[in-house]
């Protein structure tokens, strides 16, 4: 039996010490390659009866996984000026974007997910009209769960959400104190948006993930699903209120982390 030096036993241990560094950085750097977001940027669009700091909680997820967050400030004085304010923050991206809307945000996104740095869509608890469809066709689909609280326009045209229903109807897994603020900081929205049909839908040529929230009291949750699964859109269902977003961000950002990543 041949028998080997001190020297070449160090040599052999040497050699098969480096191969199997190499085999871990490379297995390392591929795994870390495949959890990395391809797409860094999202832009969060809120709905009616709300404003941008709903967000919060998911901004912070997301921010410490590396994504770039901007968040809209809707106008909510018709589709056309809530679009522009998307296209707005869209513009100031760096590249490709995740857009995602919530409620009427999901209108919103629908006409403004056609800006070129959109990569994909994410509709949260949120409308999805197809074109020459308005929000209110799809609204009217369905009764109107009791809890429910649109009020109708008043003589400037804006609806507000009714005080006395919006917890239950509107946050009803959140606290009274914090469904109090969101009442307190809802937008003017006017009405004559949920009238304004879509010119393109952006769902019809772009990769498109839908959530519908099964404890939703504003939008029903069977209006989500027809709407998504006409389009094809890849449906996650959430238990949660309509502001599921906020009372369930994790697994919001699941979605949005698994649009990005194809």
């Amino acid at each position: 039996m041949k028998t080997f030096s001190i020297k070449e036993q160090l040599k052999s241990i040497f050699v098969f010490a480096a191969f199997i560094f190499s085999f871990l950085v490379a297995t390392t750097a591929n795994a870390q390659k495949a959890t990395a977001p391809q797409i860094k940027n999202v832009v969060l669009v809120h709905g009616a009866f709300a404003d941008g700091s709903g967000w919060q909680g998911l901004y912070q997820i997301l921010t410490k996984k590396g994504y770039n967050v901007t968040i809209v400030q809707n106008p909510l004085s018709s589709l056309e000026d809530d679009v522009a304010a998307t296209n707005l923050a869209l513009d100031k991206q760096d590249g490709p974007t995740i857009l995602v809307g919530h409620s009427w945000g999901g209108t919103v996104i629908t006409e403004a997910g056609n800006h070129p740095k959109v990569a994909a869509l994410v509709y949260v608890a949120a409308l999805q009209p197809d074109n020459g469809e308005t929000s209110i066709q799809w609204l009217h689909t369905a009764h109107p769960a009791p809890e429910n609280g649109v009020l109708p326009p008043d003589d400037k045209g804006i609806a507000y959400y009714d005080k006395a229903k919006f917890h239950a109807g509107f946050a009803g897994d959140l606290s009274k104190e914090q469904a109090d603020f969101m009442y307190a900081s809802q937008g003017a929205f006017h009405a004559k948006g949920f009238l304004t049909p879509i010119t393109k839908a952006a769902w019809r040529d772009k990769p498109s993930y839908g959530i519908v929230a099964t404890e939703d009291k504003s939008i029903t949750p069977d209006i989500q699903r027809a709407m998504y699964k006409r389009s094809n859109t890849k449906i996650t269902e959430i238990k949660g209120s309509h502001v599921v977003f906020i009372s369930q961000p994790e697994a919001v950002s699941k979605v949005i982390i698994a649009a990005s990543q194809k």
